[in-house]
């Protein structure tokens, strides 16, 4: 069920020298190998293997290699981090992921002991050390929760503050909705959003960090069908991820997918029963929902939205929409 689940493997690889993790699950919306993942344990001593579906991992010593990254892979990067950290030697990462969770990471890795330089950049170092301890960490803000909230109050022409967020790490989505026509005033570590009668259209292409972010282009869908005139949004990440557009579709959005690329053209929607097949799709249809004058959209599937968004259906009632949740 559990995507994350994975990292488990470079944390007890990099403890105990050996680790069986399961296939991990997560959004089915279309392969994630974890190949890279492997390349690297495997750069750095562990022999990995199959067994009946489960992933066993082992290594006599870990030894610091030069990895190159086949595909920029912010779970790869992680987990070669968190092994690294207690391989003998150097370990250098080229063509590492550059999100600011891998700040993050390296931040609390230091923190127990570790000794990583470079996260941040495609080009990471780490300095196997001997052991780790304990330390006191505060957790980035969730940039794609806070991004969705923005979207939400562009899509509904509302006005919401968003508090206690990194701007930085929203640049690229404050740009496109200020590019649209909505306003957004930036404070120290929060982000005002206030929408607006007529948006018009863009493009927007999804990229890796600091790129616009594929975890919001399913949103992002759902606020360009308010816009007037064509809008294209293209992701350049994942290349099926467009599973909110038939739902879309039965809400009487006009969009059309060709390849990576979805074509949006503005129009009103209206009420529908509608699924999630995933939990940003789930997200894109909640902020669809929100935007329809009368009637009820009903979201089953909501399992998905609850993997990525705590307190979604409280929040979103505070600042006054009209949804609940309701059991079968």
């Amino acid at each position: 069920k559990l995507r994350a689940s994975y990292y488990l493997m470079g944390a007890l690889l990099g403890r105990f020298g050996e680790a069986t993790i399961g296939m991990p699950g997560g959004c089915n919306f279309e392969p994630r190998p974890i190949d890279q993942h492997i390349k690297g344990f495997e750069a750095l001593g562990a022999t990995v293997t199959n067994d009946h579906g489960a992933i066993h991992i082992s290594a006599r010593e870990l030894r610091g290699a030069k990895i190159y990254l086949d595909v920029v892979s912010v779970g790869a990067t992680i987990n070669i981090m968190l092994a690294a950290s207690r391989a003998k030697g150097i370990t250098i990462i080229e063509n590492a992921a550059k999100e600011p969770e891998i700040i993050d990471v390296a931040t609390l890795l230091n923190a127990m002991g570790a000794k990583i330089k470079g996260a941040g950049t495609e080009s990471i170092r780490i300095e196997g050390v001997e052991g780790l301890h304990g330390c006191r960490h505060s957790i980035i803000p969730d940039r794609i929760q806070a991004g969705t909230y923005m979207i939400a109050a562009a899509a509904t022409r509302g006005d919401i503050l968003i508090d206690n967020i990194i701007p930085k790490h929203l640049e690229a989505l404050t740009a496109k909705l200020e590019e649209m026509g909505v306003q957004v005033v930036e404070g120290d570590e929060s982000l005002r959003v206030l929408g607006q009668p007529d948006y018009e259209s863009i493009d927007v292409k999804a990229l890796v960090y600091p790129g616009f972010a594929t975890d919001l282009q399913s949103p992002m869908i759902s606020l360009l069908t308010q816009a007037t005139g064509v809008s294209m949004l293209s992701d350049l990440v994942y290349s099926n991820r467009f599973k909110n557009v038939p739902e879309l579709l039965r809400m009487g959005a006009k969009i059309r997918v060709e390849g990576r690329s979805a074509v949006i053209e503005g129009t009103k929607l209206h009420a529908a029963k509608v699924k999630a097949a995933d939990l940003r799709a789930g997200a894109s249809l909640v902020i669809a929902g929100l935007t329809v004058a009368d009637g009820i959209t009903e979201i089953s599937g909501v399992e998905y939205i609850d993997r990525g968004y705590d307190n979604l259906v409280t929040n979103l009632r505070n600042l006054g929409a009209d949804v609940w949740r309701q059991t079968e």
